[in-house]
């Protein structure tokens, strides 16, 4: 009885001390402090996961040979182990599969296997215990190339156009392996030089005879064609016509130089196959190489995947064109919204008085940042391509109809398409500066004889600057990874050529682009090899979201210099 009146006693004692603690608000403080480590722990997970799955790509595996049996038949097999994973037996016995031990659970292997043009396919899925003994031989020679994905198999000899083949039984292996080199060497300078003239001096030569003909016709339509102006044109289109002549003989000569360099190589079944060197990208014995060759190799793989356009649709190479795409955008994007939503922001709360209109207004301001962006694609597929590219290209284009211009999906109407989406985010950040600004300062500048132009030029707006940047750097961390309007009115998954390049007027904005966004789509699921293409997933994946990062920190300095600058105002 005395321990039961104890107890209540206690009980008694407690409860004043937890609605004391609870009243307190720490709690709350707890519960946020558990949000904010819930938050950082699965921002931190999700870098991790797209950092450890793309960038391990890169990262130049060892290559196993291995026998592998079943239903009495043996196969010789070749490859990178990509994934391990444990499989129940029941549902293995359920997919048709024949079994010889009696466990419940067997590891699967997806092998790389490479040689698509022999095999059919990249990858194979392979259960262990079909395996025989598991062999890393030093001689084995992985080879990346421009179509058909990897090859491996053992080097057996390197031909040069004009010179006796080198072999693996009478120089050696190391002298073979030392001419495929070599030649691999000379190839890729070859192919530079023939994308320097393909893409460089033929497509001037193709945008200066466009030229030509535009202006053609441009004086047709204005009845000014006469004998002189033909002959003038076609005295300049003979000039072009004949540079392009003279660099047709060059790429003849450049690929005739690297058509008949090959090699020849043993595949796993014992077939030796001879194949052209001038589709090779790079060569190399991954068993044979220590860490610090792997490393390097590493880093030349990781700068082809930022500094290279993309092969194999899409699911071999580099991403330079959607990164450059990607960047290019944001900024031009940057570019109009930051004046619209500031001049917006201005109106509304200095000049607009505050009234019913004012407070419907900023009612749809704030409704317009819910819209999803796929009407916002939408829209600008109706009003800023069909309508104004339509008009544009009647007003200022019409030696080039029926093929539109400005009518049709481009890299202008993408950033006007997202400076629309992105246009509530920085009218409210603008707005909520100019609100914080208080009204001692206006009224002493205009006291001190300031107009009311002059103070909100030289004292609010510098003063607001803060919360402009604040706005662009939510506008350009929301703009930089939608992808739905954009599939609508500018991006492509292979664009021929970058916006920005050498000829007049630089920059052309009636072009589509590629963008990571995109891209990551397209290779995650418009891939027809999809096992290719999921590491190239994270890897973009992570690449975008340190774009993001950088161009959010780049505004996020200078707003802070702004601050610092203008904090004197404040007092």
């Amino acid at each position: 009885m005395n321990k039961m009146i104890n107890e209540q006693d206690l009980h008694n004692e407690r409860a004043p001390a937890v609605g004391a603690w609870i009243r307190s608000g720490d709690p709350l403080i707890w519960l946020n402090g558990a949000a904010v480590s819930v938050s950082v722990i699965a921002v931190v997970g999700l870098l991790l996961l797209l950092a450890v799955r793309g960038l391990s790509h890169f990262w130049p595996s060892d290559v196993l040979s291995v026998s592998v049996t079943y239903q009495g038949q043996t196969r010789e097999l070749l490859g990178e182990v990509v994934e391990q994973v444990e499989v129940p037996g029941a549902q293995l016995r359920e997919a048709g599969f024949e079994l010889q031990g009696p466990g419940p659970f067997y590891q699967r292997t997806l092998l790389k296997q490479g040689n698509r043009d022999f095999l059919g396919t990249d990858f194979t899925w392979l259960i262990d215990e079909q395996f025989g003994e598991r062999r890393y031989p030093l001689d084995l020679l992985v080879v990346e190339r421009l179509e058909w994905g990897n090859f491996y198999g053992y080097l057996r000899a390197v031909s040069r156009f004009g010179a006796e083949p080198v072999t693996v039984a009478d120089h050696g292996e190391a002298a073979a392996l030392e001419a495929l080199q070599a030649l691999i060497v000379d190839t890729v300078a070859v192919r530079r030089e023939i994308h320097r003239i393909e893409q460089g001096d033929i497509g001037a030569i193709n945008y200066e005879l466009e030229r030509l003909r535009l202006r053609e016709r441009e004086l047709e339509l204005e009845g000014r064609l006469d004998a002189s102006a033909q002959a003038d044109l076609a005295s300049q289109r003979a000039e072009q016509e004949a540079l392009f002549r003279a660099l047709q003989e060059q790429l003849y000569v450049l690929y005739e130089s690297i058509k008949d360099h090959s090699y020849s190589a043993e595949l796993a079944d014992g077939r030796v196959v001879t194949l052209p060197i001038a589709k090779v990208v790079r060569a190399y014995q991954p068993n044979a190489m220590n860490v610090f060759a792997k490393m390097q190799m590493y880093v030349e793989r990781l700068w082809e995947f930022l500094s290279e356009p993309p092969r194999e649709a899409n699911t071999e190479g580099g991403v330079f064109p959607a990164m450059f795409g990607t960047v290019l955008m944001v900024i031009l994007m940057s570019i109009i919204v930051t004046p619209f939503g500031v001049v917006a922001a201005v109106y509304l709360r200095e000049y607009a008085s505050q009234g019913f209109v004012t407070r419907t207004i900023r009612v749809a301001v704030n409704n317009l940042a819910g819209v999803p962006s796929i009407v916002y694609g939408v829209f600008g597929l109706g009003f800023f391509v069909y309508f104004v590219g339509g008009e544009l290209d009647q007003l200022f284009f019409p030696a080039s109809l029926p093929r539109p211009t400005f009518g049709t999906p481009g890299l202008m109407w993408a950033s006007l398409t997202l400076a629309l989406l992105t246009l509530p985010v920085v009218i409210v950040a603008t707005e909520e500066g100019l609100a914080r600004i208080p009204s001692a300062v206006r009224e002493g500048s205009l006291a001190l004889g300031a107009t009311r132009a002059e103070t909100l030029w030289r004292v609010v707006l510098p003063m607001a600057s803060p919360a402009m940047m604040t706005g662009l750097i939510l506008a350009v961390a929301r703009a930089a990874g939608e992808v739905a309007p954009l599939m609508l009115v500018g991006v492509v998954k292979l664009a021929p050529t970058l916006p920005l390049d050498g000829n007049y007027p630089y920059l052309h904005l009636d072009q589509k682009f590629m963008h990571l966004g995109f891209h990551i789509y397209d290779v995650g699921f418009q891939s027809p090899n999809v096992e290719a293409a999921r590491p190239l997933v994270y890897a973009t994946a992570l690449l975008l979201v340190l774009i993001i990062a950088l161009l959010n920190l780049a505004a996020v300095s200078l707003r802070n210099r702004l601050r610092e600058r203008y904090k004197s105002l404040e007092h």
